[in-house]
């Protein structure tokens, strides 16, 4: 064990933490597991986890306490899991629009921003009724918006940005693989 320069106990080394953002429907679950298991590391979805604390699903608590309230739970749950060591944690597609929320990814971990143009999630949603953002209006123009105000705060947050679009998830995996500092490998 090392000490800082207070004088207090310190982890060897740097901690292991990877988180991915990106909009929905991008892989960051389905990449998240995958990752985590060939990492030996834990995996949270942090969507999952707001559900499991509120004993609810994401529709009812925006139903319950509008947006607000949402991005208020995904703003303790996401400082809390980006404390731990040895984790995957696949954000929400929203988690980024609160700047201490970027701050937090950015600096305590390693963010790969999964891309997918708005074709593709399109497509990966058409049959998804459980995403609130989704469930009025125009879905093309709904992701289209998304897509404009979000992805330049991915870009932002992120240590490395992989597209997503035509590839198989094992072609992911190793892509994203690929660009992880060594200390994650």
């Amino acid at each position: 064990m090392t000490c800082s320069a207070a004088g207090g106990p310190e982890a060897e080394g740097p901690p292991r933490r990877l988180f991915l953002v990106g909009p929905m429907a991008a892989g960051k679950t389905t990449l998240g597991r995958q990752l985590a298991q060939r990492l030996d590391m834990a995996f949270v979805d942090s969507d999952r986890e707001i559900e499991a604390r509120a004993g609810v699903d994401i529709p009812t608590i925006f139903d319950f306490e509008g947006e607000a309230g949402f991005r208020q739970r995904e703003h303790r749950v996401l400082d809390e899991l980006t404390q731990r060591d040895n984790i995957v944690v696949a954000t929400g597609g929203g988690a980024i629009l609160r700047p201490e929320n970027r701050q937090i990814l950015h600096e305590r971990g390693f963010v790969v921003h999964l891309a997918i143009p708005v074709d593709e999630q399109l497509r990966r949603t058409r049959r998804d009724r459980s995403r609130p953002l989704l469930q009025r209006g125009d879905r093309r123009a709904t992701l289209t918006k998304l897509t404009q105000e979000r992805d330049p705060l991915y870009r932002d947050v992120a240590h490395v940005t992989i597209a997503t679009e035509g590839r198989r998830s094992r072609q992911m995996l190793d892509r994203i693989l690929a660009h992880l500092p060594a200390r994650l490998r």
